[in-house]
């Protein structure tokens, strides 16, 4: 028999929470995130994006064990601005049990349906920024900090369950320190001088600041039109630029600008973390911060977090600018590998890149949906 709560005190939200410490215990792959970024992104006080977004925390309950958890999302911008009345679920793990899957799913769909809903989709959270999608190719690798991860039995429930593929992100791995390809090179020069782009890796935290504000207007811009964005406000600003800029290492930033100064590009890099975050294994303290320190100084592969370009300078190459100039700097500091951030595989102008570069499917990430 199984048990649906809701998780609503402090005990029970600490129950969702460590769930997937206890089900991924054992998986080499698995990154734990940091407990108390998830105790903040739960946290209807602290997490701007609730202004916005009703939420609600599943539990499945056996024998009085827990089994499994869900967050059901309603995005009330992303109903507005896409007209797409469905429930968002996400930060979805459950056991080996199909009775317990089918239990989470329909009570996401169910509290969905009480607000009017009409279908269900995920795994995605509250906005871009928060982890989406369920892998459902590369298994075998290592995740990032920010990729979703579950077993390979999950999307075979979903599908059990009558959800369907709505979209694919994929992520490619590559040598990072591989030879800019002449033909960008070339290429690149030509865009420079007719667009008059400027190319710019700051080269202290002072200039990363200056650049911050328009990052965050160009990421709006950008990702206007991709799978259930929603633009972000002053205060979910704020809440990222802390979030990510405070351990952010400027030599891996770049950021493209017009004559007048403005962001109109940007690719955003980090150290890779994961195997530092294995290492603190959820907690900061007392060792934690020190593995993630560590791993912000000395670094042998990347991960690839946000890039983009705004609407009007799309369809221009600029953005080939950003990802050679990344080329270089791998080169320049002795990087090995770089993970490319979840892309959308009809996302032909950001795929398309890669093209130039030997690759390999990292992995495949799945948006699932029911109507």
């Amino acid at each position: 028999m199984i048990e649906i709560i809701e998780a609503k005190t402090k005990k029970e939200m600490k129950q969702f929470i460590m769930f997937p410490f206890e089900l991924y215990k054992n998986d080499k792959n698995w990154v734990p995130p940091l407990i108390f970024d998830e105790w903040n992104t739960f946290d209807r006080k602290k997490n701007p994006s609730f202004e916005f977004c009703d939420a609600a925390f599943f539990l499945a309950l056996k024998n009085g064990k827990v089994v499994g958890r869900i967050a059901a999302i309603i995005n009330h911008k992303a109903v507005e601005t896409w007209n797409d009345y469905k429930t968002r679920f996400g930060w979805i793990a459950f056991v080996d049990d199909e009775e317990v899957s089918k239990a989470l799913l329909e009570a996401a769909e169910k509290w969905g349906e009480e607000k009017g809903m009409k279908g269900i989709h995920g795994p995605l959270g509250f906005t871009d920024m928060d982890p989406e999608g369920m892998l459902v190719e590369g298994f075998e690798n290592e995740p990032a900090i920010t990729s979703a991860y579950n077993f390979p039995y999950a999307p075979k429930h979903l599908e059990k369950h009558g959800f369907v593929k709505s979209v694919d992100w994929i992520q490619y791995k590559f040598k990072a320190d591989q030879p800019v390809p002449e033909k960008l090179e070339r290429i690149n020069k030509l865009i420079s001088q007719k667009y008059k782009v400027n190319t710019i890796v700051p080269k202290t935290k002072k200039e990363v600041k200056k650049y911050v504000p328009g990052f965050f207007d160009a990421l709006n811009a950008s990702f206007t039109n991709l799978y259930g964005f929603t633009k972000l406000n002053e205060k979910q600003i704020k809440y990222y630029t802390d979030a990510y800029f405070g351990f952010a290492k400027p030599e891996l930033l770049c950021f493209l600008t017009d004559d007048n100064d403005k962001v109109i590009g940007f690719g955003i890099l980090f150290p890779s973390l994961s195997e530092a975050f294995k290492k603190a294994k959820g907690r900061l303290f007392p060792f934690g911060f020190v593995h993630i320190l560590k791993a912000l100084r000395n670094y042998d592969k990347i991960d690839l977090y946000f890039n983009g370009v705004i609407p009007e300078w799309q369809h221009k190459g600029i953005h080939s600018l950003y990802y050679v100039e990344m080329n270089k700097v791998a080169i320049a500091r002795g990087v090995k590998t770089a993970i490319s951030t979840g892309q959308l595989e009809s996302n032909i102008n950001a795929v398309g890149i890669w093209d130039n570069y030997e690759k390999e499917l990292y992995f495949r990430t799945r948006c699932f949906i029911k109507e």
